[in-house]
């Protein structure tokens, strides 16, 4: 059985069986559940898909992870159990996913696997022993440590679920999937647990009212990471368009620059790049050809691979310098520049441009056979120019079903700003 077979199955008996018992002894503290269920429901309704955020729902994350951790409501004991916390959880974010159904934005199977799952661990971690006065002597400073303490465990849990769907679904390496969901448990993901901990805390002593004045700040951060998207948004938007300036002026092909993007991003996934380094991946790829606006004679067919060694380097400089003009990364500019040196000298994102670009000017126009010749070449040639690690991976990428085409958007008007952002059909986060 497939790891994604394997989660979405646990994930199914896991509600079904919570649901069975939460009919079975009915629905305690209703008030309670509302809130919570409420809460839960709007932050589904505000979930969005970002390639940096690591938590697409984050209101909504937290409001269940509260409801999981919450022990008392205003002094009251809760009366609630780990059944009802997963079924009032399940219920909530498909009433809260129902827009983003209809609408086919994001899926959601994958998101409410991973929730309902991590929800359950936390729960069944706290509810039977809360139930049971475990923590009854847990005071002071304790007892939010031990909140804490649920809370990071639950994180773990929900990043490893993460990078292995991630991983299913996109055939990724699963170490570097990881590390990604690790990396974001420093950003958003802290103040979910945070938040999370606080209005569990909070709704013990104050009762529910305590929850709209403690998840304020979280829509605040909410507001402002997607007003961070969108500026991102735009900076991505600015280079494809200067990207673009090549092929305006008849230097390259149309869609020279975009393909060489996103078949350089496959590669750089499967050789286990992450984050900032796949963005500097992607601007790099979308530029190296820029240089070739400075020069007085054009390339024919804007084919730099069969150029001389010297004359490589220098569009390479060229273009390095048309980039640190633009203001953009230096590390993008480094990368541009150093596509045409010595292969044991570059750094690995620009042998990734180096031979991806090669490969993609061998094997267009050239008949059904040219991708197969194009490989075939790129292997002689990795003894001096092309590294042999990259066109492996290269010729690993260009076997899989689905290809490195998966990553390309349909639709320039899309939703999808950046090469970089998950491709539509799967989510990775949330």
């Amino acid at each position: 059985m497939s790891p994604l077979r394997l989660i979405h199955g646990a994930a199914v008996l896991v509600a079904a069986g919570s649901l069975a018992v939460t009919l079975w002894t009915g629905l305690e503290d209703r008030g309670v559940a509302l809130a919570f269920g409420t809460l839960i429901a709007v932050g589904e309704l505000t979930r969005w898909s970002d390639a940096q955020e690591r938590q697409a729902a984050p209101l909504g994350a937290a409001g269940s992870l509260s409801y999981a951790l919450l022990g008392a409501d205003a002094g009251r004991p809760a009366q609630h159990g780990a059944a009802q916390v997963v079924t009032v959880v399940l219920v909530a974010a498909l009433l809260g996913a129902v827009p983003h159904i209809w609408s086919g934005g994001t899926p959601t199977a994958d998101h409410l696997a991973r929730r309902v799952l991590t929800v359950g661990f936390a729960a069944l971690c706290f509810q039977p022993p809360y139930d049971n006065r475990v923590f009854a002597s847990w005071t002071g400073p304790a007892y939010p440590l031990l909140l804490l303490t649920l809370l990071a465990l639950t994180s773990l849990c929900g990043a490893v679920l993460a990078a292995t769907l991630a991983h299913c679904r996109s055939g990724r390496p699963f170490g570097p999937l990881l590390r990604e969901e690790l990396r974001g448990l420093l950003g958003i993901g802290s103040a979910v647990c945070a938040t999370g901990a606080v209005m569990a805390l909070a709704v013990a002593v104050a009762g529910l009212w305590a929850l709209p004045v403690f998840c304020l700040p979280l829509l605040l951060v909410q507001v402002s990471l997607r007003r961070y998207a969108a500026v991102r948004a735009t900076y991505r938007q600015t280079i494809a368009s200067l990207a673009r300036a090549t092929e305006i002026a008849g230097c390259t092909p149309a869609g020279h620059a975009h393909r060489v993007a996103a078949l350089s991003l496959a590669v750089g996934r499967d050789l286990g790049l992450t984050g900032p380094e796949l963005t500097v991946l992607e601007y790099a790829a979308l530029m190296h050809d820029i240089g070739q606006l400075s020069l007085v004679d054009p390339v024919p067919a804007g084919a730099t691979a069969v150029l001389p060694a010297a004359e490589q380097r220098r569009i390479a400089l060229l273009g390095g310098a048309v980039v640190r003009q633009t203001g953009v990364d230096a590390a993008v500019a480094v990368v541009v520049e150093r596509q045409a040196d010595p292969c044991p000298e570059q750094p690995l994102a620009a042998r990734i441009v180096r031979t991806v670009n090669a490969y993609e000017e061998k094997a267009r126009d050239a008949g059904p056979e040219g991708p197969l010749h194009a490989l075939e070449e790129l292997r002689l040639g990795t003894a001096d120019d092309y590294a042999p690690e990259v066109v492996e991976s290269l010729a690993r990428v260009l076997a899989r079903p689905r290809g490195w085409r998966a990553t390309v958007p349909a639709d320039a008007g899309a939703r999808r700003t950046g090469l970089s952002d998950p491709a539509p059909g799967w989510v990775t986060h949330g």
